[in-house]
């Protein structure tokens, strides 16, 4: 038994903290997995070789390297708190990403219909790690090729709609609905990190960290600094270019994800 240790470079979010399993999951010889996500670390016990491993990290992209053998790992997680937490995640995201689409249409903010489909590529992670629990690496790849159609397509279908606002006149969006929203939804990706930051020892699907934060809080500030531009600005410009970005970013990691399973 070998327990390694690896740097992930550019493992920011919940997502890409997903992508490293799964590429995981394709390597024999693995026994525990345990990440941690303020230092972009992850700490494997396993029986294979640390090259083969290494190898599986970089195909992602994400500035993985082979830092040392150390003879330490993390207590086992605790699948209860685990799942309770996950699910407490998915439902706050899942509501958001109801709410905001809702409201998102109703005022016509590409913003926040980007932000919901943002909430909701997260509650898919959620959903998605729950499932996979217990499950075999093939029936975990099934799920996150699902995921990952799911949401490239909303995201296609988003800037489609941008590039054809872009080009016809369309009624200004409602920049309180996109600041009031927005706000909440800042509210409860806190709350969610602060739930899952409980269960972020051993292993986990999920563990939370404020680097994921940061990423979420990106989102809902570009939304809110949006509504500020149509008000300020008496355009919907502002609003179109914050929910293009935010549809490109949640396409890359749709992509990123169809890339690893197939």
């Amino acid at each position: 038994m070998t327990i390694s240790r690896f740097h992930i470079a550019a493992m920011d979010c919940a997502a890409e903290e997903q992508l490293v399993r799964m590429a995981l999951s394709d390597v024999h010889g693995i026994n525990r997995i345990q990440i941690d996500s303020d230092r972009r670390d992850v700490v494997i016990d396993h029986q294979s070789t640390s090259d083969t491993i290494n190898a599986s990290l970089q195909s992602l992209g994400l500035g993985a390297r082979h830092i040392d053998d150390t003879s330490e790992i993390g207590p086992g997680h605790e699948s209860d708190r685990e799942r309770k937490a996950l699910i407490v995640a998915l439902v706050i995201n899942a509501g958001f990403f109801i709410g905001e689409l809702t409201v998102g249409l109703l005022s016509g903010s590409m913003g926040l219909v980007a932000d919901s489909l943002d909430m909701g590529a997260d509650a898919s992670v959620y959903a998605l790690s729950l499932a996979a629990v217990g499950t075999v690496a093939a029936r975990k790849k099934q799920l996150a090729r699902a995921s990952g159609y799911l949401q490239l397509g909303l995201a296609t279908v988003g800037l489609i709609e941008v590039i054809r606002r872009f080009v016809v006149d369309v009624e200004l969006p409602d920049p309180t609905s996109m600041i009031v929203l927005s706000s909440l939804a800042l509210v409860g990706n806190i709350i969610t990190l602060v739930v899952l930051h409980r269960v972020r020892s051993g292993e986990v699907h999920l563990q939370a960290s404020w680097i994921f934060t940061a990423n979420d809080i990106k989102v809902n500030a570009l939304v809110i600094t949006a509504a500020i531009g149509v008000a300020l600005t008496d355009s919907a410009v502002p609003d179109l270019l914050a929910g293009a970005v935010i549809f490109l970013v949640v396409a890359n990691g749709a992509r990123r994800i169809l890339s690893l399973t197939r």
